[in-house]
């Protein structure tokens, strides 16, 4: 099996090369870039399954790299950065950041982060390309809805939303579960940011076709049933 193959963009030379080291020891395939600019043309040239991204670079910051690579790709993306303000979390997050951790930190930490995204952003040989129920179907190889044949526009975070409901099927999925899958459990936000994305697709998907997809199940969470 060919190793993951990691793009580090990071101006700190010492932490790049720390970072280097370790994620070789454990397998990682790594290639490292300490500008902003030339990382961002290293991720759109580059065939890598996770990026480790600082967010204070030179000519072009995290933030501004992850705001244009989500245009053209879902690229996992871990940012690394000093900072620790909700704000910053927040952004990155919003932007389409897989994860957020803040310097310093436990390489162990980071390293069971990344399993864990490598792990969601791969799939195995039970997984389906197609999911579907009542007239609606989500292609999941070109990340496309459709609801009786015509398709649906989802920003990344309601479709990642909807997907998540699909693949429980019939499972009543709380808040905190909801959270940790797609906001992933770092995010510094409270759990009502699932109820307004719910709002979202319903208004989408529910409502416009007069049809139940999504249910409330009350003190608990949500569901997506027959």
């Amino acid at each position: 099996m060919a190793a993951d193959k990691i793009l580090i963009i990071e101006d700190e030379k010492k932490i790049a090369r720390f970072l280097e080291l370790e994620l070789k020891h454990e397998g990682y395939e790594i290639e490292l870039s300490y500008d902003g600019r030339e990382g961002l043309e290293k991720i759109r040239g580059g065939d890598f399954d996770l990026v480790l991204l600082d967010l204070m670079l030179p000519s072009l910051s995290g933030l501004e790299i992850c705001r244009r690579v989500r245009k053209e790709s879902d690229i996992p993306i871990i940012m690394l950065t000093a900072k620790d303000q909700v704000m910053d979390k927040v952004m990155g997050l919003d932007l389409g950041a897989h994860d957020y951790i803040t310097k310093p930190f436990a390489i162990e930490e980071l390293l069971a982060r990344m399993r864990g995204i490598l792990r969601r952003n791969k799939p195995n040989e039970t997984q389906t390309n197609i999911l579907s129920i009542k007239g609606l179907v989500l292609n999941t190889d070109i990340r496309q809805l459709t609801i009786k044949g015509e398709v649906v526009d989802l920003t990344k975070t309601e479709y990642d939303l909807l997907l998540y409901l699909l693949k429980n099927k019939g499972l009543v999925l709380t808040r905190d579960q909801i959270i940790e899958e797609v906001w992933g459990y770092d995010y510094p936000g409270d759990t009502n940011i699932v109820d307004v994305y719910i709002r979202y697709l319903r208004s989408k998907i529910d409502d416009k076709y007069n049809q139940n997809y999504i249910y409330t199940v009350r003190g608990v969470g949500y569901v997506i049933k027959d």
